[in-house]
C-alpha cells in the first residue's frame, strides 16, 4: 500500500513539474516578442496568396494544428511536409504564398535544403524555431523566436515545451490576424457549420419553433380543454393568446398548483389560472440566446414571437437534443 501511495505522490509531482516547465516557457515567451512578429503577421494580413506552413518531425504535427486555426479563422493555409517539399511536393507553393517554416534547431537536413529552394522562387518566409541563429534563422524575413531553456522530458530530448511553445506562437498569429480582420462570431460560424459549436454560432429560434408543435388556447378555454391541448403537443405548456398576441401562459405546473387548491375546477378557465406576461422571444434571436433566458429564469419553456404575433413554444429539452447544451 505504501508503494502504491509513493507510486501515486511520484505521478502527480511528475506531472505537476511538466506543466510547472511548460507554463513557465510560454511565460517568458512575451519577452521574445519583436517587430519581427508584427511584421510578419502585416506580411500575412497584406498577402494575396495563402500560408504555406512546412515543419517535420513533432513539428510538422504541430503545424498542421497551426494550419487548421488559420483557415477556421479567415487566414487560407496549407500544410507542406519538410520531407515531401523535397520530392515534389514544392509545387504547393504559389508566386504569392507566404512560407513559414517550424523547426525548433533550426538546422535540420530537410530545412537546409528546402530553405534555399524557397528563397529562389522569391516567397516570403518565416520561422517559427528556438534558434534564432540558426541555418533558418539567418535564412528567413522575419523570425518568430520560440527558445524554450529545457524540455519537460527529465532527458531534455522529447519534444515537449518546445513544441508548446509553437503551438502558443501559432495561436498568437491566429489571434492577431483574426483581430485584424475584425472576424466576427458571424464570420466564425460560416467556417464552424457542424456540431454544437456551429449550432450555438447560426442556429435560432425559429428553426426549433417550426418544427415543434404550436400549443395555444384562449382566455375563455376551459381548464379541461387546457389540459387536452396541454396534453395533445406535449410540450408540457400551451400560450393563451387573444388576437394572436401572447397574454399569458399555462405550464404543467400551473394545472398542479390549480388541482392542489381547488376540487372543483369546471367553472374556472385559461385567464384564472395563466401567468400573465410571460418571458418570450422573437423568432430571429439565436437559440442560445433563448437558453441564457430560460437559465436567468429557471424556465424550461419559452414561448416564441414573431413581428408582434405568438410564433410557437422552444422547450430546454430542444436545446439539449441539438446539443446547445
Amino acid at each position: 500500500m505504501i508503494e502504491i501511495l509513493n507510486s501515486k505522490h511520484s505521478i502527480k509531482q511528475t506531472a505537476k513539474l511538466t506543466i510547472d516547465t511548460e507554463s513557465q516557457a510560454i511565460s517568458n515567451l512575451s519577452n521574445l516578442i519583436t517587430d519581427d512578429f508584427a511584421d510578419a503577421v502585416q506580411l500575412i494580413y497584406n498577402s494575396k496568396g495563402r500560408v504555406i506552413i512546412t515543419g517535420i518531425g513533432k513539428s510538422a504535427i504541430i503545424a498542421n494544428k497551426i494550419v487548421a486555426t488559420l483557415n477556421s479563422t479567415g487566414t487560407p493555409s496549407v500544410f507542406m511536409h519538410a520531407a515531401d517539399a523535397i520530392h515534389g511536393d514544392l509545387g504547393l507553393i504559389l508566386k504569392d504564398d507566404v512560407v513559414i517554416c517550424i523547426s525548433k534547431s533550426g538546422n535540420t537536413p530537410e530545412i537546409k535544403v528546402l530553405v534555399p529552394l524557397i528563397k529562389s522562387a522569391n516567397n516570403k518566409m518565416i520561422a517559427i524555431t528556438g534558434n534564432k541563429d540558426s541555418f533558418l534563422g539567418q535564412q528567413v524575413d522575419y523570425v518568430l523566436n520560440a527558445y524554450v531553456e529545457k524540455e519537460a522530458c527529465p532527458n531534455n530530448l522529447a519534444p515537449t515545451t518546445s513544441t508548446t511553445a509553437q503551438l502558443v506562437i501559432g495561436d498568437a498569429l491566429a489571434v492577431c490576424l483574426l483581430e485584424l480582420r475584425g472576424f466576427s462570431s458571424n464570420d466564425f460560424a460560416k467556417y464552424h457549420p457542424g456540431g454544437a459549436l456551429g449550432k450555438k454560432l447560426y442556429l435560432r429560434v425559429q428553426d426549433i419553433s417550426s418544427v415543434n408543435q404550436k400549443p395555444k388556447v384562449l382566455p375563455s378555454t376551459s381548464i379541461k380543454d387546457v389540459i387536452i391541448e396541454i396534453s395533445e403537443k406535449m410540450l408540457g405548456v400551451t400560450a393563451v393568446v387573444e388576437d394572436n398576441k401572447i397574454i399569458g401562459i399555462i405550464t404543467d405546473g400551473d394545472l398542479r398548483r390549480m388541482l392542489s387548491k381547488v376540487d372543483d375546477f369546471s367553472s374556472l378557465t385559461a385567464k384564472d389560472i395563466m401567468s400573465a406576461n410571460p418571458k418570450r422571444i422573437n423568432a430571429d434571436a439565436m437559440a442560445i440566446k433563448g437558453l441564457e433566458v430560460m437559465e436567468e429564469n429557471g424556465i424550461s419553456q419559452l414561448l416564441v414571437e414573431e413581428n408582434g404575433n405568438y410564433a410557437g413554444v422552444i422547450h430546454l429539452h430542444d436545446l439539449i437534443k441539438e446539443g446547445i447544451i
